[in-house]
């Protein structure tokens, strides 16, 4: 089977090869270009795994991130925030909210395929 993986951020070039990471892992993916549009995304398509970007227009992610929790129906999907914001008050932020996984930009691209299989796994 599959997983289905939604793209939540609105910078374009980090949505290209972000979504070409994923498809080359064997992903379906997905993409929402602002808050509203992820959240809307998630409760319709339910992605196994969201990489929600925290800055974005509209809501950040870190609201996208309390409204899924917020969400019973929402329980099975794994969000990974990913961010340029990589101060200790932003993990923690993230984390105390339920985020499954925080990880900040640049990242490597290797090491965000092999947190996603673990969280897939």
């Amino acid at each position: 089977m599959t997983h289905k993986i939604l793209i939540a951020d609105d910078e374009p070039n980090i949505v290209i090869s972000l979504e070409y990471l994923m498809k080359r892992e064997g992903y379906d993916v997905s993409i929402a270009r602002d808050g509203p549009a992820a959240l809307a995304a998630i409760r319709q398509d339910r992605p196994a795994l969201v990489l929600l970007d925290v800055m974005m227009p509209g809501m950040s992610g870190f609201e996208v991130l309390q409204a899924v929790r917020a969400d019973e129906s929402l329980a099975g999907v794994k969000i990974v925030m990913l961010t340029a914001k990589g101060r200790d008050t932003d993990l923690a932020k993230g984390t105390a909210l339920g985020a499954d996984a925080y990880v900040t930009k640049p990242v490597s691209t290797r090491q965000l395929a092999e947190r996603v299989r673990e969280l897939l796994a």
